[in-house]
């Protein structure tokens, strides 16, 4: 085993000292909007961002939120298995559960308009039993993501820096839980959109490293050349002629279906995806979401094709880690090809890129988790059973110390799978076992009028044993035992997965139409869900509650227009999504699949080409329109901040109710010959 090439201290740095840097950067937001754009921290705003996010910065989000570490290891954990035809499998059979959860966002924010959480939907419509079955099933959601996240992260830090696993796993978690904490969900979008901008420029360089200036590939015809080789050497099982460089894999094609079905319940299954659907304005949620989930396309398909691709061309070099024995299947499990590919590529720079694009997948996803489980046990726990009377203060209490205790929880649960010996590879193929059989029942609540109490109820947990038998015996009808290795392998789970998702098929009429009656539920109560009551907190901080932004009630007029777009919007969304989906796993997949095609050089260059214009496409998706998006409120923030550094005073607006705003013009600004404490204890 080749010694790391970075030093632990650099892993520290890194883990620790950026951390810090995004919590201090965090800190220094939140001054900035409560000074110049009257932004408190609210539980309101803690949770949903004022509901006031617009499509760019939801977009972003999306793509920061759902490239996991997963996203860029296990990607090229596939391709470096089963050739080109890895990539798109992890790709396509991610993308469109970003797609399709539009038709659910709009609809969301249509029957629902004040929810924070998904589940006070659940127990809107259908009461207490069937809330706290989806609450298990929403937490199941949360740990199993958290914990790919941890142990995905943490295996690569050792790997780059030698830092103990276990130091990784307590880490990586404290600079996200700082920043969390001040800034709510607005750090998470925030801090995302950075984190996205990082990524897709590490992407870059890794690209057109492997295809245009490295000295051991250079160009998409080197690496053609190489993977002809690679295929000779040790052809691949399953796949046609043996070939890297086909679409037409057997075992690619089982992980893909597991791939679909595991990705459905960590979208449809996961607060964090209802919570930003929540935070985004209601014009914005469909474009937020279908722009998202293309630009995500580009990120594992790009990057699995580059890295994962380079690691099987660059095996028989001795710049190759492993060299010259082929990686062990323990660490390709593990996640380890990305960055002994990177090493491979460029050095101790290609450890630094990864051990960077890691550690913002890790925490910018991790931060989507907290907000998550805080928000169930804030809103869906201690709001609902324990005190429907807390204030807002409470609320914002019971957030914050559940942001600390389940990053503590995590951390602790996370070493017991590392000392057990659980990958992420085997957490991310067992997914959809666990959490898939909640994914119909859940999309019908919104969907469906006639779904009956019971079927919601109790499909998900005979869905899960379900799952559970058809997973365990598989492997033990394949191979004679139940252990990590037999039961993680793909024919038990593939069985697991499609057992998980379409069980519900079968129980759903049946426990509708046979066994109960239809509801025909008029959405009422889901409409009535309230938004928590900020007063306390906005007098604390000598604020007009209204002044805040989101916190102000919407006019009759203003609700019915705002339905009008929703209802217009959830009828694109539907065929929109549905032309998209088709075409990501059918239209183009299945043909190559079919044909068996093994590509020729050009056909190579080609496919190389669409990767990187499609993320050319993303960074002006997530990257530069959100700028332009946001152009009036950061020249409007950037103005006031030199106004009031070079002495001319802070400009407010009176609101009507009393308070101060931000506004497009300057009503009156204050005397700079306050004092700077003077300033911080002003009404803003």
């Amino acid at each position: 085993m080749a010694p790391p090439p970075l030093s632990q201290g650099v892993g520290y740095g890194i883990v620790i000292g950026l951390g810090f840097v995004f919590a201090f950067g965090m800190m220094l937001t939140t001054f900035v909007l409560k000074r110049y754009n009257s932004e408190v921290q609210t539980s309101e705003m803690f949770a949903t961002a004022g509901r006031s996010v617009k499509s760019g910065l939801v977009a972003s989000a999306v793509v920061s939120s759902w490239t996991w570490a997963a996203t860029l290891l296990q990607s090229t954990s596939v391709a470096y298995r089963y050739g080109v035809s890895g990539p798109f499998w992890y790709a396509s059979g991610a993308t469109v559960q970003i797609i399709l959860f539009a038709t659910l966002a709009i609809e969301l924010k249509r029957r629902s308009p004040n929810a924070h959480t998904f589940l006070e939907v659940i127990n809107a419509r259908y009461g207490a039993v069937t809330h706290c079955v989806f609450i298990v099933f929403g937490l199941m959601t949360n740990i199993l993501v958290t914990a790919m996240l941890l142990t995905g992260g943490s295996a690569v830090v050792t790997s780059l820096t030698g830092m103990h696993t276990v130091a990784a796993i307590f880490l990586l978690p404290v600079g996200v839980v700082l920043y969390t904490i001040f800034g709510g969900i607005k750090a998470t979008f925030i801090t995302d959109y950075v984190h996205t901008v990082m990524l897709i420029i590490i992407l870059f360089v890794f690209a057109f490293t492997a295809y245009a200036t490295s000295e051991h590939l250079g160009s998409p015809g080197a690496v053609y050349d190489l993977l002809v080789a690679a295929s000779k050497r040790h052809p691949v099982e399953g796949n046609a002629g043996g070939s890297y460089l086909t679409m037409n894999s057997r075992e690619g094609g089982i992980f893909f279906v597991i791939n679909i079905v595991g990705n459905f319940g960590t979208v449809f299954c996961d607060n964090g995806y209802y919570n930003k659907a929540i935070a985004a304005s209601p014009v914005d949620a469909l474009p937020g979401y279908v722009m998202g989930g293309l630009a995500w396309f580009a990120i594992p398909f790009l990057a699995a094709t580059t890295m994962g691709l380079s690691a099987l061309a660059l095996e028989t070099n001795p710049a190759f880690p492993s060299y010259p024995n082929r990686m062990l299947d323990a660490d390709v499990s593990a996640g380890l090809v990305l960055p002994d590919a990177a090493v491979a590529l460029l050095g101790k720079g290609g450890a630094v890129a990864t051990l960077l694009i890691v550690f913002f997948a890790v925490t910018s996803a991790l931060s989507s988790e907290l907000i998550a489980v805080s928000t169930i046990f804030t809103y869906d726990v201690y709001k609902t059973y324990m005190n429907p009377s807390a204030s807002g203060k409470r609320l914002i209490w019971t957030s914050h110390a559940c942001v600390i205790g389940y990053a503590l929880f995590m951390s602790c649960f996370c070493t017991g799978l590392y000392y057990a010996g659980i990958s992420m590879g085997y957490l991310y193929l067992m997914m959809g076992v666990i959490i898939s059989s909640a994914v119909l029942p859940a999309a019908l609540t919104l969907l469906w009028s006639k779904q009956s109490w019971l079927a919601c109820t109790l499909t998900p947990p005979l869905g899960l044993a379900c799952s559970l038998a058809a997973w365990l015996i598989q492997a033990k009808v394949q191979y004679g035992n139940l252990s990590v290795e037999s039961t993680g392998s793909n024919y038990p789970m593939l069985a697991g997965n499609v057992v998980a998702l379409l069980s519900p098929l079968v129980f759903i009429p049946i426990l509708t139409y046979v066994l109960s009656k239809p509801q025909n539920y008029d959405w009422i109560s889901m409409r009535n869900i309230r938004k928590g009551d900020d007063h306390d907190v906005a007098s604390a901080q000598h604020v007009a509650l209204e002044s805040v932004p989101g916190e102000s009630e919407q006019t009759e007029q203003a609700s019915r227009i705002e339905q009008m777009k929703l209802y217009r919007n959830g009828r694109i969304a539907r065929y929109l999504t549905l032309f998209l989906s088709v075409s990501l796993l059918l239209l183009w997949p299945i043909p190559m699949y079919g044909s068996k095609y093994i590509f020729s050089k050009g056909f190579f260059t080609g496919w190389i080409a669409i990767g990187i214009a499609w993320l050319f496409f993303s960074a002006g998706a997530v990257v530069l329109y959100p700028i332009w998006e946001g152009r009036g409120t950061l020249g409007r923030t950037t103005r006031c901040i030199v106004d009031e550094l070079m002495g001319k005073g802070r400009p407010v607006q009176k609101s009507a109710g009393g308070g101060v705003v931000m506004g497009e013009e300057v009503q009156e600004r204050e005397s700079p010959s306050e004092s700077v404490h003077e300033k911080f204890d002003t009404k803003v």
